[in-house]
């Protein structure tokens, strides 16, 4: 029987494998569903991860049981194997194509980082802020960056509404170069600015998002909604500007394939597009404390439609209860005040929760 070339079964090994790592790259099934634009860009660059390292798998443990099984020692052979020494079109091959497989995928990574904004997080585009106007130019990062920490601009813009500037600063307005006006939204230091589809464009909708030991909490600086979870419109190019009152916290939505860490002191940010209607969680994914495990909320993306009519009812409820308390410390209450609430529960009256009180006094 005529043995069957060698140059022909590693041709069709490669071939195999090849089709093998193309199915594995894009049946994988290991993320979650895409719920942004940045998702997108994300999951192309996974794949073609995932692909390399299933050649690679295939290649290193076919070679190692080739070799197990072809090479194994023969039954009463006990001399030695043949000598052995180097190889250098073997090891100029097994080091030229690592190195060229590392270069490619480090330029795809910083063209899809380039894609997300993740090279200018601080590209904030300004306009007539005071007067709700139209954009009109580009602020260059290197001068935003050099403007005083915590000297910003609040502005939010509600789906196809004007911005308007809910506040500003003396401090920012005299540091500002001669003739350029002030930036609409507050300058994120750290994360993803507008993508290139986005550039050159405000956002649609503006939330200042706190984290603090153990919660999320977004500010709508436009509509003074202030909410544990963030509710944002599908479609819509949405400027998260990200920041922590304690210790460094990270915001995570697997979804939208976005993580950007909450700095104390410092101002991070994310801009993105939501491409599909649902709720989807938030997690921190920094050690954060004791209750790190239970620092979640959920993003929910309306529609249009449903978004203001979330928006309008929220505003209307924060409105008609302006001062109402969140949450109370216990020490500040008097006894009578912190007990009614469990007398009540009991059957117990007022007059008597009153007489069993001043019994008490009367003894201490």
């Amino acid at each position: 029987m005529k043995q069957i070339p060698a140059s022909l079964l590693t041709l069709t090994a490669g071939i195999l494998i090849t089709l093998v790592s193309l199915w594995v790259g894009q049946h994988h099934g290991l993320l979650p569903e895409q719920a942004s634009e940045a998702a997108v860009l994300v999951d192309q660059l996974f794949n073609v991860m995932v692909m390399i390292a299933t050649a690679l798998f295939l290649v290193v443990i076919g070679a190692i049981l080739l070799f197990c099984f072809r090479y194994r020692r023969a039954p009463g052979d006990e001399g030695d194997g043949i000598p052995i020494e180097g190889n250098l079109p073997l090891e100029a091959f097994w080091t030229a194509i690592p190195a060229i497989l590392v270069i490619g995928l480090g330029v795809y990574s910083v063209q899809v980082f380039q894609e997300m904004g993740g090279f200018d997080p601080g590209s904030i585009h300004v306009g007539h802020s005071m007067m709700g106007g139209a954009v009109s130019h580009a602020m260059p990062s290197h001068e935003m960056h050099s403007m005083p920490q915590g000297s910003v601009v609040m502005m939010a813009q509600a789906p196809d509404d004007g911005a308007i500037a809910t506040d500003a600063t003396a401090d920012l307005l005299a540091d500002l170069p001669e003739g350029t006006e002030p930036p609409a939204t507050p300058v994120p230091r750290y994360g993803f600015g507008a993508n290139t589809a986005e550039e050159g464009r405000t956002p649609d909708l503006v939330v200042n998002v706190t984290g603090m030991q153990y919660a999320w909490l977004f500010n709508y600086p436009n509509s003074g909604i202030m909410t544990g979870e963030l509710h944002i419109p599908v479609g819509k190019d949405i400027q998260l500007n990200i920041s922590a009152q304690d210790v460094i916290h990270s915001f995570w939505v697997p979804q939208f394939r976005l993580k950007q860490d909450a700095l104390p002191g410092q101002s991070s940010g994310l801009r993105f597009v939501a491409t599909k209607v649902g709720t989807y969680p938030v997690v921190c994914a920094e050690l954060c404390g004791s209750y790190h495990g239970g620092m979640r909320t959920q993003v929910i993306v309306h529609t249009p439609e449903e978004f203001n009519e979330w928006l309008q009812q929220n505003a209307v409820a924060q409105q008609q209860n302006p001062a109402q308390t969140v949450a109370v410390n216990p020490a500040d209450l008097s006894d009578g005040d912190y007990l009614s609430p469990y007398a009540q529960e009991m059957g117990v009256s007022d007059q008597v929760l009153a007489q069993v009180l001043a019994q008490v006094r009367s003894r201490s």
